[in-house]
């Protein structure tokens, strides 16, 4: 099947997590789907036929799928993404023989507003992560897991693939398998690790992953953001918290404290200098509010 080969040509050739590929099925899947103008039509049948009608595939067809995704209220930045999808899936079957040209080359991407990062100040921080309980080893997973977000900025799916042998807890460093299996190395603090010693230590057996879920397999990233959805519920914070918030929250409060932009660059594990620069907004704005609430003349 088609689709399912390009999926499987991802993963080989780009090393894209399983989130990625996820994300890539479901795009192409969607505009699949309203090629062919049939919705209840099952995966397999669908890809069959998509093959035997793609002679009709052109840049009209996709220009028409994404009109479809403005008028059903998707937001510019979920049609470029859905449109970056069918650019690669389109570049796959011209590669494989079953189309000539890209009929998505020429379509320009929708122009995005740079959204400024959401995150936590650091009192709020504090009184998230200090309400954690260490009474049962849950506790104590939980504690270590969020320390380790907010000492390290590691995204929700690095942690979930963070094995033991990662940590280096002589030298203060993890070894992080980030987008497309791309490895770096961050250093992490002393709390952080104590946290992790504390829950490793109240296990009774030394498991290769180092957050377990009740089976003692690895906790998945959606466990971990109902985990987290729980604590902040708990904690009756009244801003809403993901995993990326407390990454948000690690770059933001690094660099309010002088932090080097190329180091929180190297540590987020961002390709691009100019994707790290968002915070820099984020930074200038409180230094701005601040400067006009402090100067006589502001």
């Amino acid at each position: 099947m088609v689709l399912d080969t390009f999926i499987d040509t991802l993963q080989a050739e780009k090393g894209y997590s399983a989130h990625t590929n996820r994300a890539y099925r479901s795009d192409v899947s969607g505009f699949i789907h309203f090629f062919l103008e049939d919705q209840t039509i099952d995966d397999t049948t669908c890809q069959e036929v998509f093959v035997a009608k793609i002679g009709g595939l052109n840049k009209n067809a996709v220009r028409r799928f994404l009109a479809h995704l403005v008028r059903s209220g998707k937001s510019k930045r979920t049609v470029s993404r859905k449109l970056s999808s069918l650019k690669a899936f389109f570049g796959y079957l011209v590669k494989s023989g079953h189309l000539k040209v890209n009929p998505a080359d020429m379509i320009p991407f929708p122009k995005l507003e740079k959204s400024i990062p959401k995150f936590l100040a650091i009192d709020d921080l504090f009184r998230l992560l200090d309400s954690i309980k260490t009474t049962t080893w849950f506790d104590k997973r939980n504690l270590a897991m969020f320390e380790t977000f907010y000492s390290t900025g590691m995204r929700v799916s690095e942690m979930e693939g963070l094995n033991m042998e990662d940590i280096d807890f002589k030298k203060q460093m993890i070894k992080v398998f980030g987008k497309g299996s791309k490895e770096r190395i961050v250093p992490v603090g002393k709390r952080a690790l104590k946290a992790i010693t504390d829950y490793r230590a109240s296990l009774k057996e030394n498991f290769i992953p180092v957050f377990l879920n009740k089976n003692f397999s690895r906790l998945s990233s959606r466990s971990i953001r109902r985990i987290l959805d729980k604590i902040v519920r708990d904690c009756q914070l009244s801003v809403p918290v993901s995993p990326h918030t407390l990454r948000h929250s690690f770059a933001t409060h690094m660099l309010d404290s002088g932090a080097d932009l190329r180091g929180i660059q190297e540590i987020l594990g961002h390709v691009s200098l100019s994707t790290t620069q968002v915070y820099t907004h984020v930074s200038m704005d409180r230094l701005m509010q601040v400067y006009d609430k402090a100067h006589p003349r502001s």
